[in-house]
């Protein structure tokens, strides 16, 4: 119950609504137990006082009362599907929310497939629980209560022959609930599983082709299917025989109840209508019992699913504002590391006592072998992760002592892998400055080489993206990014090797418009490109974590260090 107290929250809003809906379904299930009542005196006024004209009167009085019955059955089911629609709606949206409140580490550690499960279907199963249960067990509470008040008051002695079996039927349901609980668990981590693997079959579909592999794509499908299987029909088998079992005790008492009493009306001390309206209520109190049986199955289920939510909700960003940090409307440019090491793991170091200095608009290139820690210096940079030792600096300030929003608002990105979102490509470029006009918008796209590309598209800027932009080539989505960035206008400019993929052409024009984007700003560039590295204010040369080599291009060339080899290597590796 604690884990589904944390729920309360997100029903606390809608909760007049669900007090009306539940006084409505227990309107309901008083006025079945009214109907109930009622037929069995119709019954003994049809068979014992062959009243014609009383049997009229009760007959209407039944039929306004199944009236009111459909006015109430209608807005409580309307009041429920509103309520619940949207209780998910707002929880879907705050678990999201947080989503992104998260840090870049959090997403490193999980699968895509696994949090959209969790989100998605593990949200519903909660909502099913939280708002729909509580109803339907007002409904189920009502219809025991008031049926056992009946049945006590026309005859205690049948009445106990249900009751004996109440404990049975506890024991029963807690026996198979914890069964219940194992087993849904299980089968939505499977069902996690199951949409992780088709995000990353879907999303790398092209590598699957061409390398030949959809039938070991589809035999690791099957395989994960079947084990969803099995387990899906383990819970059935157990559902199966749970609710026979209550049921069946149920139908016994109820058949206990036909014996005893029809030797009552043998005997002449039970009326045939009491005894048509005992069994009828009899037959009514299986609802209560199967309900709180199925009621107690799902919320075994949704215990699982509550708990796997909350791992999202409980988790709580590595990189997040301190309680002094202020905001920064503008910042000069000027960027000091501070012997840095940082790891994503504390038994892998990845960078070491790292310092170094860039000054406003300076151009700084990073290089280094495969592994030596360059793009981890940019995430750092811009603060996606924070230093495990030292500090960077901002115009002299530290950047644990600036908010994150306002930090990020002072950096763009160029990655190596361009990422543009589903949508126009006017959409993608004013992506980080969603007030931008049309004019706007077109001028960040000649500076960045792509507006001649884009008006040749039949429609032009409003040209579907397609998913990751894959109606675009890897030049195109390139220059989009730039357009994007040049558009956000950001004082300090991370690039991480953006043309390392591009073929010769692609690659000057893209190489074209970030040097019209580093124009005036503070810019680190994991170099690829050797004109880039010679213009360089300084080079960076890192190397298992260390920063080995600091200066000049001409000055690191005649240091004849690991600079020199790098570079000369490149040089070998042009086309002749």
């Amino acid at each position: 119950m604690s884990t589904f107290a944390r729920f309360f929250p997100f029903l606390k809003p809608y909760l007049p609504r669900m007090v009306v809906a539940g006084l409505l379904v227990m309107m309901v299930a008083a006025i079945n137990l009214a109907l109930l009542r009622l037929a069995g005196t119709v019954w003994d006024v049809i068979t014992v006082r062959h009243d014609a004209s009383r049997m009229t009167e009760l007959i209407g009085l039944f039929l306004g009362l199944v009236l009111i019955q459909g006015l109430c059955s209608m807005g409580h089911s309307y009041l429920t599907a509103w309520v619940s629609q949207r209780i998910v709606a707002d929880f879907r949206t705050h678990v999201f929310a947080h989503l992104q409140t998260l840090s870049v580490s959090f997403f490193a550690r999980r699968r895509t497939g696994e949090l959209l499960s969790r989100l998605m279907n593990d949200v519903t199963v909660i909502q099913s629980v939280a708002t729909e249960t509580p109803i339907d067990t007002a409904k189920q509470l009502v219809t025991f209560v008031g049926g056992i008040g009946f049945l006590l008051a026309m005859n205690w002695r049948l009445c106990l022959l249900i009751l004996v079996l109440l404990p049975l039927l506890v024991l029963v349901a807690r026996f198979f609930g914890r069964k219940l609980k194992f087993l849904s668990t299980s089968i939505q981590d499977h069902t996690a599983a199951l949409s992780t693997l088709i995000e990353e079959v879907v999303s790398g579909i092209r590598i699957v082709k061409s390398f030949v592999q959809t039938t070991r794509e589809e035999r690791r499908f099957a395989a994960q299917v079947e084990q969803n299987l099995s387990l899906t029909m383990r819970r059935a088998g157990i559902m199966a025989l749970f609710i026979p079992v209550i049921s069946l005790l149920t139908f016994s008492a109820a058949a206990a109840v036909l014996w005893y009493g029809g030797l009552q009306v043998i005997e002449g001390s039970v009326s045939p209508g009491d005894l048509f309206a005992f069994v009828l209520f009899a037959g009514i109190l299986i609802g209560p019992f199967s309900s709180a049986a199925r009621v107690f199955a799902q919320v075994r289920e949704a215990q699982g699913a509550t708990q796997r939510v909350f791992e999202i909700l409980d988790a709580r960003p590595d990189v997040s504002d301190s309680s002094t940090a202020l905001a920064v409307d503008r910042v000069v440019g000027h960027v000091r590391v501070e012997q840095v090491s940082f790891s994503y793991d504390v038994r892998r170091p990845v960078l070491f006592n790292v310092s170094f200095e860039a000054r406003p608009s300076e151009l700084i290139a990073i290089v280094g072998p495969t592994g030596a820690g360059k793009t981890t210096l940019v995430n750092l940079l811009h603060r996606f992760y924070d230093p495990t030792e030292g500090r960077i600096t901002i115009d002299g300030r530290d950047l644990r002592e600036i908010t994150l929003e306002s930090w990020y608002r002072q950096v763009s990105l160029v990655p190596q892998e361009t990422i543009l979102f589903g949508g126009t490509i006017f959409d993608n470029i004013r992506y980080g400055d969603q007030q931008a006009n049309e004019e706007a918008v077109h001028a960040a796209s000649r500076a960045a080489h792509a507006h001649d590309f884009i008006t040749s598209l039949p429609d032009s800027y409003q040209t579907i993206v397609g998913e990751k932009g894959i109606n675009l080539s890897g030049g195109q989505r390139q220059r989009i990014a730039i357009a994007r960035a040049i558009l956000k206008n950001p004082r300090i400019l991370l690039l991480d090797e953006a043309t390392s993929s591009l073929d010769s052409e692609s690659e000057r024009l893209v190489q074209e418009a970030l040097e019209r984007l580093m124009t005036g700003r503070t810019t680190f560039v994991v170099a690829h490109r050797l004109t880039t590295i010679q213009r360089a204010n300084r080079i960076l040369v890192l190397n298992q974590g260390r920063l080995v080599e600091t200066g000049t291009h001409s000055e690191l060339m005649d240091r004849k260090g690991l600079y020199h080899y790098l570079y000369t290597l490149r040089l070998t590796e042009l086309p002749s």
